[in-house]
């Protein structure tokens, strides 16, 4: 028998493998349509799939060869939390910096709210700083 703990936790390896392989309308299938991300720095709540999908859209343009690894996962009621690493390499512009060609690794830590079988909210943590100084240009020499 399978828990919904246990269900929501396959849903969100689904939705990790759909995001690496690049199939982002899968991913988006699988959010509510009123699907709401917090995300650090910003004071409210964002809305929406196509919110998500331009986020994704970003990290994949920056690093298409995304690598993600699910190092540790647990669920409780509609709560799934995930501590997850990211890869790749730096092939197109992220944010302000243009692509280095560097390899680049970061962990976020992740927590999904499900209503039914959809992701209806996510609180995203990215090592964003670590990520930053991976691919921002060397100090010049003097």
């Amino acid at each position: 028998m399978t828990t919904a703990a246990e269900k929501n936790m396959a849903l969100l390896h689904t939705a990790y493998r759909s995001l690496e392989s690049g199939d982002l309308d899968a991913c988006v299938r699988m959010l509510t349509e009123d699907f709401i991300a917090n995300v650090p720095g910003l004071p409210d709540p964002l809305h929406g799939r196509e919110v998500w999908r331009l986020g994704a859209e970003a990290m994949l343009t920056a690093f298409p060869d995304l690598k993600i690894s699910v190092q540790d996962m647990f669920g409780v009621g509609d709560k799934v939390t995930v501590l997850v690493h990211f890869q790749g390499t730096h092939r197109g512009t992220f944010q302000q910096f243009e692509a280095t060609g560097r390899q680049v690794g970061f962990r976020s830590i992740e927590v999904y709210r499900i209503e039914g079988d959809k992701i209806a909210e996510e609180w995203v943590a990215p090592d964003m700083l670590g990520l930053m100084q991976q691919i921002s240009p060397a100090p010049s020499a003097y």
